[in-house]
């Protein structure tokens, strides 16, 4: 990565390249750690994902902390509502700052019940919105009951939504969030550059929006996404495409190549969310002309 922090890349004009990785199901962080350095690098940041389908793994902020011992000096550490009250998440936060994790990006969570732990109670004890509250008051340098702190966090802070531009409770939910000092828009994955622009006409906010990139794989993943991943809609051109392809997984590549193509005049970065390892995501950024 480059001598700028996250930070500052996203005021400037550069075009943003952010990776995902999920930290292990265990103890063991070598296959984590190489999927990071696959895109490690030619990306600005890289998400830590936090129990991401409310299925359990490491903790996002102790493998964000493994990352940056391991060379990655600009981790993105998600924090979802789920599973921690406004204590557990404001002792998080403070301990992410001390340990030199400098961004977040802020969630709600999948419900547990989508997860491998189905019948786990779920907190929110604060919503995705409240947290950012939340993380302003920890800046300004007191706890969510206004007690003084010994030292106050900074952050980049990051916030997701659904690219949609039906989604009026969507739109109304992210302008809250923008309420807040929020430093970039992370959305769902785009296959849609007509709905896109839409959304990015309702929305109407300087602050940078990077849009999330899944390269399909398969005509069965295709479809799952389109009929239960909320904020996600594959047009029927893709769908044909993927199933009548001789290789799905090529096809899939070549589309995310072309949706990266349609998507870098029109907003400020993309975010790959490949479902496993990293292992394209270099050949299609070059493919895309990003690298």
């Amino acid at each position: 990565m480059g001598s700028k922090g996250f930070k500052e890349k996203l005021k400037s004009p550069k075009f943003i390249v952010t990776g995902e990785v999920s930290p292990p199901k265990g103890i063991d962080c070598s296959s984590a750690i190489e999927n990071m350095k696959l895109i490690q690098g030619f990306t600005d940041a890289i998400n830590v994902t936090d129990n991401q389908c409310a299925t359990l793994h490491m903790s996002s902020l102790a493998f964000a902390r493994l990352m940056i011992e391991n060379g990655c000096s600009d981790p993105v550490m998600q924090m979802t509502c789920r599973d921690r009250n406004r204590i557990g998440l404001q002792a998080d936060l403070l301990g992410a700052a001390a340990l030199g994790i400098p961004n977040l990006l802020v969630m709600s969570g999948d419900h547990p019940r989508c997860g491998d732990h189905p019948t786990a109670k779920p907190v929110y004890d604060l919503d995705s919105v409240q947290l950012l509250q939340t993380i302003a008051q920890l800046k300004s340098g007191f706890d969510f009951s206004g007690n003084a702190l010994s030292g106050a966090p900074d952050f980049c802070v990051g916030v997701v939504s659904n690219a949609d531009p039906n989604e009026r409770l969507q739109i109304m939910k992210l302008e809250k969030k923008l309420s807040f000092d929020v430093d970039f828009i992370q959305t769902q994955a785009i296959f849609d550059i007509d709905k896109f622009k839409e959304f990015l006409e309702k929305v109407d906010t300087d602050v940078p929006i990077i849009a999330g990139i899944i390269p399909i794989r398969s005509a069965q993943m295709a479809r799952y996404m389109d009929n239960n991943i909320p904020g996600i809609t594959i047009p029927d051109e893709i769908h044909a495409r993927i199933q009548n392809a001789e290789d799905p997984v090529t096809e899939g590549m070549e589309i995310a190549a072309e949706l990266i193509k349609q998507l870098k005049p029109v907003c400020r970065g993309i975010h790959m969310m490949p479902v496993g390892a990293h292992t394209y995501t270099e050949k299609i950024l070059k493919t895309a002309r990003v690298l």
